[in-house]
């Protein structure tokens, strides 16, 4: 090593591969009015600028200030935070809830919780990362399932010599917005005994009765051998997340999660936040459904199958095709997400589009004309 080297010289060498590969990425951000139509963001209902949203947060701050102080076993905890875990219990139709800091926080103090050296962890290959990371950490023996394969899964639960096992599965996966078979996948469960855990990040506010999520849609709500984990921060216009699941599993949590024990309570305005969002959404239920609604519009103006979700995913395949792609929709006003390798497999690359409820006939239009243009001037092969 020269006289003029660093321990880190190392990530140069990293960028250069990640560049030339077209992976790096870049922090944009967003300016207070910006007036460009967003189908990037995961504010699938349309409510993060409400003004009951906005009220719910700037009055849980007056009332308890900007932090929670502390973790939750110590300070963290308000009667707010209280109050939200019963409503959101209440919604989905789980005994009990646990608010965490974040919903990737929510599935490594679940997961991690749920399962140790004696149990087995079976985790569907199309899993968020923060399950996968779960995964690693949980000191389990792992085996990754192929994307919702319920024939491999109850072939790894018989031949499984461990005495416990958890099953991982997103509701909606966040890629490709298609449906876990999660009734089919509770069934294997059950014969094995098994604890399925559903992730429903992308399920509550757009699948289920009033969007109460596709575990509530197919009838599992308040199984006792299912555990649910949500992110406030999509349909809830907020930050934070939750475990929804029995109280004997709440209890649980409490004493071994670790992201739950040590790290500090989601912030008081997260909290107002949320539990406003949860009124807005109980009493107009009919945002769900605006939701697939719009995303049907988005499937048919990029010629893509019918969508399960809010998620509509063109495949450009190339990841600099597909950087260039969403560059050029940001530069006509249309923000787009871009999801390219590790966040899909390689040669998938692709925009990422997000329905919105509250998207008018003349931002469709617009949404319309732009997408045309960038999907047949730019992109070889591919139709609008």
């Amino acid at each position: 090593m020269g006289t003029d080297a660093t321990a880190l010289d190392w990530l140069d060498d990293v960028e250069r591969v990640r560049r030339a590969a077209g992976l790096r990425r870049e922090l944009r951000p967003r300016g207070d009015a910006d007036a460009v139509i967003d189908l990037a963001s995961n504010d699938y209902l349309g409510l993060v600028r409400h003004p009951e949203v906005i009220e719910g947060a700037v009055d849980a701050v007056r009332r308890w200030g900007g932090g929670a102080t502390g973790s939750r076993l110590v300070t963290g905890t308000t009667s707010d935070h209280a109050v939200l875990e019963r409503e959101l219990a209440a919604f989905v139709g789980a005994e009990a809830g646990l608010v965490f800091a974040s919903g990737y926080a929510a599935n490594l103090g679940a997961v991690t919780a749920l399962s140790g050296k004696d149990a087995l962890i079976v985790s569907d290959a199309g899993c968020h990362a923060s399950l996968v990371d779960a995964c690693r950490l949980s000191r389990s023996r792992v085996v990754v399932a192929p994307h919702a394969d319920t024939e491999f899964l109850a072939r790894a639960l018989g031949e499984r010599a461990e005495e416990r096992a958890l099953v991982l599965t997103d509701s909606v996966f966040s890629a490709d917005g298609d449906l876990a078979p999660l009734a089919a996948m509770h069934r294997v469960c059950r014969e094995h005994g098994a604890v399925l855990l559903v992730d429903e990040a992308h399920g509550i506010g757009v699948r289920g009765r009033g969007g109460r999520g596709l575990v509530e849609e197919v009838g599992l709500a308040g199984e006792p051998d299912i555990v649910v984990t949500a992110t406030l921060s999509k349909s809830l216009a907020s930050q934070g997340g939750v475990v929804l699941a029995s109280g004997r599993v709440r209890a649980h949590l409490i004493d071994t999660a670790r992201t739950f024990i040590f790290d500090t309570g989601l912030a008081p305005a997260a909290v107002g936040a949320a539990r406003a969002a949860l009124a807005v959404l109980i009493r107009e239920p009919q945002r769900a459904a605006a939701v697939l609604d719009r995303a049907r519009e988005l499937a048919r103006i990029t010629g893509s199958a019918e969508p399960e979700s809010a998620v509509v995913s063109v495949v450009l395949g190339d990841p600099d095709v597909a950087f260039a792609a969403a560059a050029a929709c940001r530069d006509l006003e249309l923000h787009v997400g871009c999801f390219r390798p590790p966040s899909v497999p390689e040669g998938t690359s692709r925009l990422r589009l997000t329905a919105r409820a509250t998207i008018g006939a003349d931002e469709m239009v617009h949404i319309e004309s732009v997408l045309a243009k960038v999907l047949s001037d730019r992109l070889v092969g591919v139709s609008a």
